[in-house]
């Protein structure tokens, strides 16, 4: 077997002794793709680090092997490891905003990386730059005496290939800007392109995507493919996104709690997963069969770090678990095939005769509706947008004149009605955050009307739009970045109750907080913790309780599980869905994961440039679109059908 990649019993621990990464074995042929799926905590970005030798302060690799083309990563030098790094194997990291310098263009991250690794027939010196040279250059790489301005010119080509190859519009001026001046999208897509810049045999990817509209993903994936076509180079991909495994991966690796409980092929897998683990994995997936159900959400959290030393790890979790789960460690047992699973249900398989359950996608207890329920005529209208508009002047000179307009949204009439949700779909870019702000009035509208129960927004006095925002609310898309560090929850949550007057004393408002907590799932107590000793799916909880705080009619939430594990976005899509039948919210859900459109949305608005292309029935919309650009964003998305993948 032509393995680029061989990782053997590999641990990596913290310095007082607990277990990140728990014995775990895997091989990744040249060519191939080895997908590691599991929530967050679960260890995968970790063994990634591991294997890249980029461990943080305080986690040590405690045993194991890596082999690279047969080179042994942990027995390299770090100044071998420093020429592997970039070259033979590259990383695309989760978070691009903390991953790229914030003080050099983004072109001259890029030469960086082709001086070192990807530029090797050109003699680049380090000679102080010329100050006539492009911003690309002055960001710190300059041509050799010898090359001159042939060498650079190679880079900067090279450098624009790069961003073209990875979607990004107009490269020949993004070179020269710097990441702040990028979209979240925009920045991973740059961290992509450092990545292939070096031509390495391994890419490490993890998450790559999770920023991403379907379209600029289904291009980066195809990248990816293309490259893995040409050169070889083999992937390890690391996701929380099963509709991406099932397109990119040859082998799968299922990852809870620091080890690997399953490994198959793709086919394998997602034909007939075994773990109760991956089964629940694919049951929280959002699905419009299971309209009228809530999603199969997994109860509790990934356990810490440490916490259980003898039996299944997934015991707590697991609705299949007998006395054996929590009194013995299971072993490792490998199935017909080649695949393998860590679970007593399978320890010895052929002699009690366990027949494992084909867990597919479209079992016949799921199905309670074909179709979205259809919209009352009665509903009553809660808000109503006809022609709105919101241009931008972009300014020059000294004088910074206005010499023209970027029109964020450009003429938008939509209406929601009392307890419906209403979903806005698009690409990065184009428009619907701007849209929800001007809804709020948080961005003035240049022109247009927005009537919210009957009366006009756009005009209305500071004090009269301040107590009407007790009844429009925003879920913003990350809520770490928007919940306040220093503040208590119940501080938060209270904090829009006193500004608005609402809930009277400190008393009564502490009540109507333990009544919010219980809403979304929280416990009591957590009140009087801070947002960072919550998990990503808590402080979105808790940022929806923050919402509903002031008792509103209508939620605008913008991306609110973009950044979240299929098992938390489920609880949090069920939380939504209950929310609304109990209070009869009505929401804007701007999105562009489309499968929790089909499962969530009665009503859909795809929105291209500033402008809404197509609406209808969520039925309609996404099963029989008329606008090319509402089939290009469906084509785009990968589709989990078993062994058939559109």
């Amino acid at each position: 077997m032509n393995y680029l990649l061989k990782v053997g019993n590999l641990v990596t621990r913290l310095r007082d002794g607990a277990r990140i990464v728990d014995d775990i074995s895997f091989d990744i042929k040249a060519g191939e793709t080895f997908a590691l799926l599991g929530e967050s905590g679960c260890g995968k970005s970790m063994t990634a680090l591991s294997l890249m030798r980029l461990l943080p302060d305080g986690v040590v690799n405690a045993g194991g092997s890596a082999q690279l083309d047969g080179v042994s990563l942990f027995d390299l030098r770090e100044r071998e490891m420093r020429e592997v790094r970039g070259g033979k194997m590259a990383m695309i990291f989760q978070e691009p905003g903390l991953s790229l310098n914030p003080v050099m263009t983004v072109g001259a991250q890029i030469a960086e990386v082709l001086k070192l690794h990807g530029a090797k027939d050109v003699a680049i010196s380090q000679r102080l730059p010329n100050p006539s040279l492009p911003p690309l250059v002055r960001g710190g790489v300059a041509p050799s005496p010898d090359k001159g301005r042939a060498g650079e010119g190679l880079i900067l080509q090279r450098c624009i290939e790069l961003l073209d190859q990875v979607g990004i519009p107009d490269a020949a001026r993004r070179v020269t800007e710097y990441p702040f001046q990028l979209s979240g999208g925009m920045k991973q897509r740059v961290m992509i392109a450092m990545a292939l810049a070096g031509q390495p045999k391994l890419l490490v990817a993890d998450e790559p995507t999770t920023a991403l509209d379907v379209t600029i993903q289904a291009q980066v994936l195809q990248l990816l493919r293309d490259t893995q076509a040409a050169s070889g180079m083999a992937m390890m991909l690391i996701t929380h996104d099963l509709g991406v495994v099932s397109e990119m991966a040859h082998q799968v690796g299922v990852m809870y709690a620091g080890q690997i409980v399953e490994q198959a092929g793709r086919a394998q897998l997602f034909e007939q997963p075994l773990h109760p683990y991956t089964q629940k994995l694919f049951a929280a997936l959002p699905d419009m069969r299971r309209h009228n159900q809530p999603l199969a959400a997994i109860p509790g959290n990934v356990p810490p770090l440490g916490s259980i030393t003898q039996g299944c790890r997934f015991t707590p979790r697991c609705d299949k678990a007998w006395a054996l789960c929590g009194e013995q460690t299971p072993g490792w047992t490998t199935l017909e095939e080649g695949r393998g699973v860590r679970c007593h249900l399978y320890d010895r398989i052929e002699e009690r005769g366990l027949r494992t359950e084909k867990i597919g996608l479209r079992t016949e207890d799921s199905v309670l509706s074909s179709q979205h329920p259809v919209l009352s005529p009665q509903s009553s209208v809660l808000l109503q947008v006809e022609n709105l508009q919101v241009h931008f002047p972009i300014r020059k000179g000294i004088l910074k004149r206005v010499v023209d307009q970027v029109k964020a949204v450009d003429g938008v009439s939509l209406e929601i009605p009392q307890g419906r949700t209403l979903a806005l779909v698009g690409e990065s870019g184009c428009g619907k955050t701007t849209l929800g702000k001007a809804l709020l009035q948080l961005i003035r509208p240049t022109a247009g009307s927005v009537r919210f129960a009957g009366q006009e927004l756009i005009g209305m006095q500071r004090d009269e739009l301040r107590t009407k925002r007790a009844a429009m609310q925003m879920v913003f898309q990350d809520p770490y970045a928007s919940l306040n560090p220093k503040m208590r929850v119940a501080e938060i949550l209270e904090e829009g109750m006193a500004a608005l007057n609402i809930g009277g004393n400190s008393a009564a408002r502490q009540a109507r907080l333990d009544v919010l907590l219980d809403q979304v799932g929280l416990a009591r107590a957590a009140k009087w913790r801070y947002p960072h000793e919550f998990s990503g799916g808590q402080r979105q909880r808790i940022a929806i309780a923050r919402a509903l705080a002031v008792s509103p009619q209508l939620l605008i939430c913008d991306e609110p599980t973009s950044a979240l594990d299929v098992s938390v976005q489920a609880q949090i899509i069920n939380l939504l869905k209950s929310l609304q039948q109990e209070l009869n919210l009505s929401y804007l859900f701007i999105t562009h994961n489309l499968a929790v459109v089909d499962y969530l949305a009665h009503e859909v608005c795809v929105m291209y440039r500033g402008r809404i292309v197509e609406r209808g029935t969520t039925e309609e919309v996404l099963h029989a679109p008329k606008h090319a650009y509402t089939q290009a964003l469906l084509a785009a998305v990968p589709v989990i059908r078993g062994q058939t993948l559109r």
